[in-house]
């Protein structure tokens, strides 16, 4: 497309955090001409998520604004202002305060936190997705209230970290037999187990939450839980209901079923970040990745694709990171296909790695305190280079040098 072409394209973005962003620097950064609209639901200036569970919660920060000057982009922001409809014959989105035109539209919405069932609308019940949430939080942690925290995710034992930190009594609630129990096998996520109580926390497995009241919970077996507070981390889904009768292709958990370079089922529609799911070539199967790392890379994708730089498919190694419980825990790859386990030390010690295989060739790692193993692993993943099990399984032996 030409540059005077793309100068008359209106760009607008649907959702201020990482992903919408990172999209509208990258459009920059790429020399993208036209205007460009962000839009937020949120009326802070845009912000960064990890740290709402870390310093911000222990009021160590007051905000975590990304370092963008959108004016010197030539960025339009547009805050505080909920979309509600998407009308593609018109080329237009639907928002509180009026219809908003757009040549190309980038949906980067992001997630909404689960609600716990009959929790909605009780005193006490937090859940940890916003800057609001954060310091709403904050508080709680400050008076150091008996909190109960509902799900042993990430988020969970992120909380569940923080709490202890101010020195809060806490019980993490989950209903499965583990932490972690969608993202990791059994026998990877038990030795994590342990983390809560060391750290002075109580969890409860196998434990289903029956009624959330005041200053309580209840569980399904009649067990009473005091509760000053309740912090809800259940997972999240994908923010795209006001795509309702536009005709994009959605899948089943909402999440917008994008191709290879994001693009959507409509051809000037794109979509990136928590919402959208895309096909991994890498690992045979639509990947749905709600961690940071995608919201950061997606967005170059977007922007070469609107600005016809190609730079082929979207198909990265996914990775995210988690602090919790004095632990720094990387896991880069997807697993789910893998035919080979590799333990890299003992999970009862401080540091250990686990590295999943297919056919020889390392998909996925799991790295507690050990960065250099999730760096050269990562790597080992993206050049799909095979390895010595054996050797790849001797944590005093570098995993480059594990090398078949």
């Amino acid at each position: 497309m030409s540059e005077q072409k793309q100068a008359q394209q209106q760009v607008v973005i649907v959702g201020a955090g990482m992903a919408g962003v990172q999209t509208a620097v990258a459009l920059r950064e790429q020399g993208f001409p036209g205007p460009v609209t962000l839009i937020g639901a949120e009326p802070h200036q845009p912000y960064d998520r990890p740290p709402l569970s870390k310093a911000i919660l222990l009021g160590k920060a007051e905000d975590s604004a990304f370092d963008v000057d959108f004016e010197a982009l030539d960025v339009e922001l547009r805050l505080g202002l909920d979309v509600t409809g998407l009308r593609p014959a018109d080329h237009e989105i639907d928002t509180e305060a009026g219809p908003v035109p757009y040549d190309v539209l980038v949906v980067a919405t992001g997630a909404h936190p689960l609600t716990l069932r009959g929790a909605e609308g009780v005193p006490g019940v937090h859940l940890l997705r916003t800057l609001d949430d954060a310091v709403r939080l904050g508080p709680v942690l400050e008076r150091r209230h008996t909190v109960v925290v509902v799900g042993a995710g990430w988020i969970g034992a992120e909380f569940a970290t923080a709490a202890r930190e101010a020195g809060c009594a806490v019980t993490v609630v989950e209903a499965a037999d583990r932490p972690l129990a969608g993202a990791l096998p059994a026998e990877v996520a038990a030795p994590m187990a342990g983390w809560y109580g060391a750290s002075g926390a109580e969890l409860l497995t196998q434990a289903r939450v029956d009624t959330v009241r005041p200053g309580r919970v209840v569980l399904a077996d009649g067990r009473e839980l005091p509760a000053d507070a309740v912090v809800v981390g259940i997972g999240a889904r994908p923010a795209t209901g006001w795509l309702a009768g536009s005709g994009i292709a959605l899948d089943p958990s909402g999440a917008v079923t994008a191709d290879e370079r994001l693009r959507t089922s409509l051809s000037d529609v794109y979509a990136v970040g928590d919402c959208a799911s895309y096909p991994s070539a890498r690992y045979g199967e639509r990947l749905l990745v709600h961690h940071w790392d995608n919201a950061l890379q997606g967005p170059r994708t977007v922007a070469a694709a609107i600005t016809g730089a190609d730079t082929g498919p979207y198909d990265p190694v996914p990775y995210f990171w988690s602090e919790q419980f004095g632990r720094f825990v990387q896991y880069a790859g997807h697993h789910a296909d893998a035919d080979e386990l590799l333990w890299r030390g003992d999970p009862a010690d401080d540091t250990w790695s686990v590295l999943w295989l297919r056919a020889g060739v390392p998909v996925a790692l799991l790295a507690v305190g050990r960065p250099r193993d999730l760096a050269q692993g990562r790597k080992l993943i993206e050049a799909a280079t095979p390895v010595d099990p054996e050797r790849a399984a001797d944590p005093s032996v570098p995993l480059k040098a594990a090398v078949r």
